[in-house]
């Protein structure tokens, strides 16, 4: 997904004059094709990201549209003032590409975790928050940047997750896809966990139970009409996602449903990293199964919080 992203970059300056790339202390051969071919429009700064944002909120109201890439906790956390100011107050097409969204960099620990990105990008005005779900998903996405007027926080995974997005679907900003459909269960997800909901879905189907996944790729803006069409006549809403609770998809959700749902509301479970800072090392795919978030774990959570709606 990384490279397809930074691939389509340098695709994207071939046909837009206006397209740069700023790098932050990336390795050795990033985008060597565009440096060489455009060296005017590659830049590679050095571990310094405020000064990073600041740099691209100047090339944007010189009329560029730059695309920002470094590590996921260093473009959020690391500069978040110059974010809010420099960029959303004034409301300038940067794109900020985060590498290792949530727990791709769990070998190196907490520090480079990044379990909250979507928690804070989501919380600046302006901004508009995306995850794809794979590489293909992240190609037809990054076809459509250019043409969109405000900052976008991009949220990359690992690379070499499994496709499941359907070229037939396109890409919308601000459109989710449903993936599957089911009357059972409301399955709504966000990023590499599509995959993990659908093989819940699956497992969920053996039971004879129907569960819809609703691709949500874009967090804000949020669709709230297909959060409402999946939840509707549904037994239970689940959100999943590789990000804390609080602030982040399942926050969204949750707050559509409580502020524009007119009938009364079905369960809602937020499934999420938990509130804390990994203390563990390892693979995501290790501590995504430590924290209930692969699909046999999501199975059993919604089979459990199903028995419990039964009993009250």
């Amino acid at each position: 997904m990384r490279r397809t992203c930074l691939d389509m970059v340098h695709q994207l300056a071939k046909s837009d004059p206006r397209v740069v790339f700023v790098g932050s202390d990336l390795g050795a051969g990033t985008l060597d094709a565009m440096k060489s071919e455009m060296p005017d429009r590659f830049f590679m700064e050095g571990i310094s990201e405020q000064n990073i944002i600041g740099m691209a909120a100047g090339l944007a109201l010189e009329g560029f549209i730059p695309y920002v890439n470094t590590i996921a906790t260093f473009i959020t956390r690391r500069c978040f003032e110059q974010v809010a100011i420099d960029v959303c107050l004034h409301d300038l097409p940067v794109r900020l590409i985060g590498n290792g969204g949530g727990l791709v960099y769990a070998p190196l620990g907490p520090t480079h975790t990044a379990i909250e990105d979507i928690s804070i990008m989501r919380s600046l005005p302006n901004m508009t928050v995306v995850a794809p779900a794979d590489a293909d998903e992240m190609r037809r996405f990054m076809a459509v940047t250019p043409g969109h007027p405000g900052p976008i926080y991009i949220r990359l995974a690992k690379g070499g997750d499994p496709v499941v997005s359907r070229d037939e679907d396109g890409f919308e900003i601000g459109k989710a896809i449903r993936l599957r459909d089911g009357d059972d269960v409301a399955l709504l997800t966000t990023g590499v966990m599509a995959k993990r909901a659908l093989d819940a879905a699956d497992i969920l189907a053996a039971d004879g139970l129907a569960a819809s996944v609703t691709n949500v790729h874009t967090v804000k803006p949020l669709d709230a009409a297909a959060v409402l069409d999946a939840a509707a006549g549904a037994r239970l809403v689940v959100t999943l996602e590789e990000n804390v609770a609080s602030g982040g998809l399942g926050s969204a959700v949750t707050d559509v449903l409580v502020e524009q749902h007119a009938a009364v509301l079905p369960p809602i479970r937020r499934m999420a990293l938990p509130d804390a800072f990994p203390e563990n090392y390892g693979s995501q795919d290790g501590l995504l199964e430590l924290y209930g978030l692969n699909p046999a774990r999501i199975a059993d959570a919604v089979r459990e919080s199903l028995s419990r709606a039964a009993a009250e």
